[in-house]
């Protein structure tokens, strides 16, 4: 292998940086505490977040809130895949290099490198979060969703966390500059998904695509929604 090549592997991995690993632990003492009064009314669940290991955190996805209410109480940090977007800002660019989160520029078709720092990060045994509907809902109701969690798991053998965040579109909804202070959220987490009996050289674009569907269907129960795109008489298979 040539040095360019080694190199441009090296790049691939997902690395803590000085300023994610102290700058989590200063945002647990100042941040954390702020969102919890300000923004989160109730938690159930949270013993089934592992406090070590390779995880993946999958959630509805209605809100700015959701990476921010879930981190604050997950008691580990998580890397969630982050659109470019939030790099751009200052103050929300600061906030992703404190947490360590994994920047996906949307328009760039090759997501190659961000496949690969977060399988990386599964691999180092840390948390990864990932919003499966890929963007926050317009109208807070679930959107369809995208296969990548379902390979991420079956590659990397992680268990999915399903997370339900209820009220976060009522209290900063996609296009409303500032939340809604008067309103709380609540944070209820699922049981793990175990996907053991999946082979990531057998499993077809199909078991992907059932695998995402019942992940959301776990999230839909825990937000008192129906997940209408799936097809409920494949579902039962994963069992």
């Amino acid at each position: 292998m040539s040095n360019s090549q080694q190199k441009n592997n090296h790049e691939l991995e997902y690395k803590e940086t000085f300023t994610s690993k102290w700058g989590y632990r200063l945002l647990r003492i100042t941040l954390v505490p702020l969102i919890k009064a300000i923004f989160i009314k109730s938690v159930s669940g949270k013993q089934r977040i592992p406090k070590t290991g390779p995880v993946i955190i999958a959630s509805n996805h209605e809100s700015y809130l959701d990476f921010l209410c879930f981190s604050s109480i997950a008691g580990r940090p998580v890397h969630y895949l982050a659109a470019e977007v939030f790099f751009q800002k200052p103050l929300w660019r600061l906030l992703m290099k404190m947490t360590g989160q994994i920047r996906v520029d949307r328009d760039n078709p090759n997501k190659a490198e961000v496949h690969s720092q977060a399988l990386s990060v599964l691999k180092q045994g840390r948390a990864f979060g990932i919003f499966p509907e890929g963007t926050r809902s317009r109208s807070g109701k679930l959107q369809k969703s995208f296969t990548g969690i379902a390979k991420f798991a079956v590659k990397s053998r992680a268990p999915i966390l399903p997370v339900g965040i209820i009220n976060a579109y009522e209290v900063w909804p996609p296009g409303q500059h500032q939340p809604k202070l008067a309103k709380r959220i609540g944070i209820k987490i699922g049981e793990p998904i175990y996907l053991d009996q999946y082979n990531e050289l057998d499993t077809t674009e199909e078991d992907y695509r059932r695998i995402t569907d019942y992940v959301m269907v776990k999230i839909a129960e825990l937000i008192g929604q129906e997940y209408p795109f799936a097809d409920k008489n494949t579902l039962s298979e994963l069992h």
